[in-house]
């Protein structure tokens, strides 16, 4: 870990600001529906209280667009969490001004305060100096333990920690920067990446970064099509980014030049169209093109067995991205697929993206990878080799 970590500060007593992801889904009538969020951050919770700390969370939850809206307060997640940690946490209407001041600095050791959502100002996300200023007042230590907007240079993320003297990491955060950069860093070999999902242009960048560092990059879902338009096969109706397609010829011919390990699928399972009561075929692309009113919608079953086999024979995996269109039961075989496999390696196994997630899930296996990323986006620009703001301005070890 390059950066301070919560366990390096002396919280006894001290008033301690916590950027936490409460960011969770909630129903009309107001009800969390899922809590993953609040309890991926209890363990940096329960260490700080269990050191005697006087605890002020910070969230953003949903895109209030700079105002406040009742339907998108943190008051559910207040609640949650008290019945999570068995003990009340106290709840301020607002997360600067008189009455958040008056809440903060009354709070005793041991005690939690929940902020009102940071985005009901427009000055979090503008990184205002002068909000930044505001929220920093409140505390007089400093932890981010919300992976999931590390990439975004906000007030509470980025502006505010200026004004103080030590800025640490949460122990999700912790963990999320430990394993991500051993992925890219010191890697147990061999190292094998999974890269899914619709777009190149989503993953471009993770693509050129990572091709030069894994044994091996597999790609599956809807962007392979426009791989393979870049090798002049016929994709039918299968979703293609037109103007993407040069750069991945260049990407394919780079590889090619340097001896990467580039693949593709070789099979895959085509749909009339994307509907569960759809007509599908399986097409070897190597001897059937796809047909013209056809597209793809799924790895077929051989590139399914060869991935297999590269995956749990690897010591590091990455994976992000489903092999096709997983929302729809007939389609989501050849990610389910890579579910399992993931869930068989020995060594080191990272997951991030909400399908790659919702398919572990649905496969049971979630509790069978060495880590699963909080913030997907985050995860994909650091695998990408970029600076995540909300992490480069913590304090050096």
């Amino acid at each position: 870990m390059p950066k301070l970590s919560i366990r390096d500060l002396e919280l006894a007593g001290k008033r301690v600001f916590v950027r936490v992801d409460f960011n969770v889904p909630l129903s009309d009538t107001g009800k969390i529906t899922d809590d993953t969020r609040i309890r991926q951050t209890l363990p940096t919770i329960e260490y700080a209280l269990g050191k005697g700390a006087r605890l002020i969370l910070a969230s953003h939850l949903g895109r209030p667009k700079g105002k406040p809206n009742p339907k998108m307060s943190l008051a559910p997640a207040a609640e949650r969490l008290g019945k999570l940690l068995g003990k009340p946490v106290r709840f301020v209407a607002d997360c600067i001004g008189p009455a958040a001041v008056e809440a903060a600095h009354t709070l005793k050791d041991g005690e939690i305060l929940l902020l009102e959502n940071l985005r009901f100002h427009p000055e979090e996300e503008a990184n205002d100096a002068g909000f930044s200023k505001q929220l920093a007042a409140l505390g007089e230590l400093y932890v981010n333990d919300a992976f999931g907007t590390a990439h975004r240079a906000h007030a509470s993320t980025v502006g505010m920690i200026q004004y103080y003297k030590q800025a640490a990491a949460g122990l999700l955060m912790e963990k999320e920067l430990t394993y991500l950069t051993k992925a890219t860093l010191n890697p147990e070999r061999p190292y094998v990446a999974l890269l899914g999902g619709a777009k190149v242009s989503d993953k471009i960048e993770v693509i050129q970064n990572l091709l030069p560092i894994v044994d091996a990059l597999l790609i599956g879902g809807a962007m392979a099509y426009t791989f393979m338009r870049a090798q002049g096969l016929p994709t039918g109706k299968s979703l293609v980014e037109e103007d993407k397609i040069e750069l991945a010829g260049q990407l394919l011919e780079e590889a090619k030049e340097k001896g990467w390990q580039l693949e593709l699928p070789g099979d895959h399972v085509v749909a009339e169209k994307l509907a569960a009561e759809s007509r599908t075929a399986h097409v070897d692309g190597s001897l059937v093109p796809i047909p013209e009113e056809w597209m793809g919608v799924d790895i077929g079953p051989e590139t399914a067995r060869l991935y297999k086999v590269e995956i749990v024979n690897a010591q590091t995996v990455v994976w992000n991205g489903p092999m096709g269109v997983f929302e729809i039961a007939p389609f989501a075989r050849g990610t389910l697929a890579m579910a399992e496999a993931v869930s068989k390696v020995r060594g080191t196994s990272i997951v991030g993206g909400g399908d790659s997630i919702a398919a572990l899930t649905q496969a049971g296996m979630a509790d069978k990878v060495s880590h699963v990323c909080t913030g997907g986006g985050a995860s994909l620009e650091f695998l990408a080799g970029k600076t995540l703001p909300g992490v480069a301005a913590l304090t050096d070890q």
